[in-house]
């Protein structure tokens, strides 16, 4: 009897393990996806990809959220061309590759917030993606500015996307404020 129940339990494990890399993974993809959902507006081009890192660490919180980011960014550099202009090794010179750094950032902090308590209410999970967002921006627009420099990085970097990166958050609010509601996260 004990050996059956030991059996079940590690077929749990295995499957909750399975589970969580499928949604790794997963998020992964959907990064590499929502790149080529692109608006090519200048040096660095309008994508949904801060959507979708904004929501991985939402929903699979701070160290799969992260893990995802970290797949996406790895996978990038190894050759899958889905970075917004590419891939491979030589991304790490492009003037846009801080923003991809942020990503791992954003997802950990959004997931470490929500795992703090806020995914609990609109306006937290909404102060939780503006940290993320923040998050994004920093290492994106360094990086940029060693390019460009700092003035001329915020004209084409930042500005441009205020606007957008105002509707990817309040979208992803509103998706992960139902999400939560729902109890749809037990199942990840």
């Amino acid at each position: 009897m004990t050996t059956l129940i030991n059996d079940i339990k590690i077929e749990n494990k295995i499957f909750s393990l399975s589970k969580e890399i499928l949604f790794i993974l997963g998020f992964a993809f959907l990064t590499g996806i929502s790149a080529n959902m692109k608006l090519e507006i200048g040096m660095v081009p309008i994508t949904m990809q801060t959507f979708v890192v904004l929501l991985s660490g939402a929903l699979l919180g701070s160290k799969k959220g992260a893990f995802s980011q970290v797949a996406y960014l790895l996978m990038g550099l190894s050759g899958v061309f889905w970075f917004a202009r590419g891939g491979g090794p030589l991304y790490l010179l492009s003037p846009t590759f801080g923003y991809i750094i942020g990503f791992v950032l954003a997802s950990f902090a959004v997931g470490f917030l929500c795992e703090k308590g806020f995914d609990r209410r609109l306006d937290m999970i909404l102060f939780a993606l503006i940290v993320g967002d923040i998050l994004i921006y920093i290492p994106g627009l360094l990086c940029l500015s060693g390019f460009i420099g700092i003035e001329k990085a915020l004209l084409v970097g930042f500005y441009p996307f205020i606007s957008g990166d105002i509707l990817k958050i309040f979208l992803a609010g509103a998706i992960v404020s139902i999400v939560k509601k729902r109890s749809f996260c037990d199942i990840i």
